[in-house]
């Protein structure tokens, strides 16, 4: 796809924004550093335009989210049963806007915020409470970032109407349900075993899941592997460029906006959330959260290479059994209706 102006611009929005958020996380020593850096590339990278209403749904989504992760927890983890039927409805809440359409970003952004935040609620030495205040300071901070982003570089052209094709309820329900079950037997799995280091893999099951098919799930799971791959690799040639100089904050954000600066570019050029994306999220959850003096960079990437392949093999077998169980029932069969 060609480069145009537009598309170049949403290069410089989305490495602008991520490499900002690095740097304030930085400079201010916040943890869940990952929030910073990926949320902009959400935002950014996902809507080619922006509003108050994608801004009120961004915003939207951290708060109830954050409100969600302050009160499940303390109440229903002593009841395992109950609290996975409760993260089950609230995955199938947001997979039944991002299926339904008009709502797509607040249902997306929420079932990334919640992936991440209930993979670090299940670990002791999160604080629930720093967590929410860091999940809503992103999610605000990102679109502070994304409106000065496109005041500095405002589309030359109008961003054209995407078209959505009509789709049947049975369609929309095969969809909200295939995405809110795999997405809760990831849950189930990452809080039964002992995975702190498997940010990437974690939320790599849930982003193959928004084509919301099982064909588009494939493709998506093999797009993501390739471009994890490229990220992880992009990340250790940085970790040998920065040698010891991690506490160089111009180099560390200047070589982060490098990185985000060539795989937005292969994002826009792909057209679709494909390699370029997966590897764009790949480096803002390997410098948001891992690159640090006190993390080696070289073992935090050669383990999110396999974990986060095994992750995906796993999950895109669980979409082929629950697109065929769906399958079985009339109300849920995922049927596209030739218009020709």
């Amino acid at each position: 796809m060609e480069l145009t102006q537009d598309k170049l611009r949403i290069c410089f929005r989305v490495a602008f924004a991520s490499a900002t958020g690095l740097l304030l996380t930085k400079l201010m020593n916040w943890n869940f550093g990952v929030f910073f850096t990926v949320y902009p590339m959400l935002l950014l990278g996902m809507i080619p335009v922006l509003n108050r209403f994608i801004a009120l749904q961004f915003i939207g989504s951290s708060l109830l989210t954050s409100l969600e992760i302050m009160i499940l927890p303390s109440l229903l983890h002593n009841w395992p049963p109950a609290f996975t039927v409760v993260v089950f409805l609230l995955f199938l809440s947001r997979f039944m806007l991002m299926a339904k359409g008009p709502m797509m970003l607040f249902g997306a952004s929420g079932c990334v915020s919640l992936s991440i935040m209930l993979h670090f609620s299940s670990y002791e030495h999160f604080g629930l409470t720093d967590m929410a205040v860091m999940n809503i300071m992103a999610s605000v901070m990102s679109v502070a970032l994304a409106y000065i982003a496109y005041a500095f570089l405002p589309n030359i052209e109008p961003p054209t109407a995407v078209v959505r094709p009509a789709k049947s309820a049975n369609v929309i329900r095969h969809q909200a349900l295939l995405g809110a079950i795999v997405a809760t037997i990831s849950f189930v799995v990452f809080q039964s075993v002992d995975l702190v280091d498997s940010l990437s893999a974690q939320v790599a099951t849930v982003l193959v899941l928004f084509p919301m098919s099982f064909m588009g799930a494939v493709e998506s799971g093999k797009m993501r592997c390739i471009g994890t791959l490229l990220g992880c690799g992009l990340g250790l040639l940085t970790q040998v460029f920065l040698y010891s100089h991690y506490h160089n904050l111009v180099l560390l954000s200047m070589s982060f906006w490098l990185c985000a600066m060539v795989f937005a570019r292969w994002h826009v050029k792909e057209g679709i959330s494909g390699i370029g994306f997966a590897g764009l999220t790949t480096t803002g959850i390997l410098f948001g959260q891992y690159i640090s003096p006190e993390h080696d960079l070289v073992y935090s990437a050669l383990y999110r290479m396999s974990s986060m392949t095994i992750a995906i093999l796993v999950t895109l077998c669980c979409v082929y059994l629950v697109h065929k169980i769906l399958n079985l029932f009339p109300s849920t069969r995922y049927e596209v209706v030739s218009t020709g």
